[in-house]
């Protein structure tokens, strides 16, 4: 039973990270654009251009939700991504209270933790990364392993 359930975890971890990376980004798009119900707070509207910390945190949203919903990028996506989270729970939520169920910052806290999860263990199956990775192997040629570097060469 876990044999298939670890070879399934590829794919599993790339639909995680589809989900995550799409709800990250319709927030940015709720933001920037006033899609989706439009920015929290601003009944429908968008956060004001260059306005810190939202604007900012508008285009992490929407560039790295995409990037690691695309999954290209995906560990650098992820890591900034869960900065941003990190410090949207610190600094706008956790003053109000301790516990995220108090303060409103459960998202915050999960998309911190589920893009950390993602700078460790990378895309998954279905990312543009493992294209990439597979198509610079290719042009390559083998890899050069411990053993043939240990080979003596003879004239």
């Amino acid at each position: 039973m876990t044999a298939r359930l670890d070879r399934a975890q590829p794919y599993v971890l790339g639909l995680f990270r589809v989900v995550v990376g799409l709800l990250f980004a319709c927030h940015g798009a709720a933001s920037l654009f006033g899609v989706l119900g439009g920015a929290a707070g601003t009944d429908g509207g968008t956060v004001e251009t260059g306005a810190w910390p939202n604007w900012y945190a508008a285009v992490i949203q929407l560039v790295g939700g995409t990037l690691v919903l695309l999954g290209l990028g995906t560990r650098a996506a992820a890591f900034v991504a869960s900065g941003s989270m990190a410090y949207a729970y610190f600094k706008v939520h956790q003053p109000a209270a301790l516990w995220p169920m108090e303060n409103g910052g459960e998202a915050s806290a999960l998309f911190c933790w589920a893009f950390l999860l993602l700078v460790f263990t990378g895309s998954g199956a279905f990312g543009l990364d493992r294209l990439s990775a597979r198509r610079t192997a290719a042009q390559d040629g083998p890899a050069e392993t411990a053993a043939d570097r240990r080979t003596p060469v003879s004239a």
